[in-house]
């Protein structure tokens, strides 16, 4: 990617929403992705009390979508994902990433979306005392592990109601859903 395909404006010093200090970087940057078009991804990053918010926008106005895309092999995890903070993501029968206050959106792959899921999951080992949840996310990492390996396939879908998220590929279904 060369300088001539984003721009980047940033912000600092701005007020943090969280803990009221200058300490805020903003930044905004415009790329053209290929198969999708032009999007506007914006951060927000304080240096205080670590908050992070990120999103990704398109400039056109676009009906809200439901892209499902089916992993077979290591190539399909090398698949482009774009993926706004008002998306669903739906990993097979894993888990459901609902859009919240605490959501970002982001350009990935599926590898990426598929190893933050293996981070939550790893968190909840971490924390968790339930042996059935602790038994329960074993498998879920397990089952993770072998599509991140290729050995396994999953479906991934991603309904997005603001219609700024994608999968590209030509794998990828997509349908239009209503408002």
């Amino acid at each position: 990617m060369t300088d001539e395909d984003f721009s980047v404006q940033t912000f600092e010093g701005e007020t943090c929403p969280i803990c009221n200090q200058k300490t805020l970087t903003l930044m905004e940057s415009e790329r053209e992705i290929p198969y999708f078009g032009k999007v506007i991804l914006f951060s927000m990053n304080c240096s205080n009390c670590h908050y992070h918010k990120s999103d990704v926008e398109i400039p056109e106005r676009r009906d809200p979508v439901k892209y499902t895309f089916t992993v077979e092999n290591e190539d399909d995890l090398k698949v482009r994902v774009i993926k706004s903070a008002e998306a669903t993501v739906k990993i097979g029968k894993i888990a459901t990433i609902e859009p919240g206050i605490a959501s970002n959106g982001y350009i990935s792959n599926i590898e990426g979306v598929l190893q933050r899921l293996k981070h939550q999951l790893e968190g909840i080992l971490n924390t968790e005392d339930d042996p059935e949840v602790i038994k329960k996310t074993k498998a879920h990492l397990k089952k993770l592990r072998r599509v991140l390996w290729g050995s396994d396939p999953i479906t991934i879908t991603i309904i997005d109601p603001s219609g700024n998220s994608a999968i590209i590929s030509d794998k990828a279904m997509m349908t239009k859903i209503k408002k």
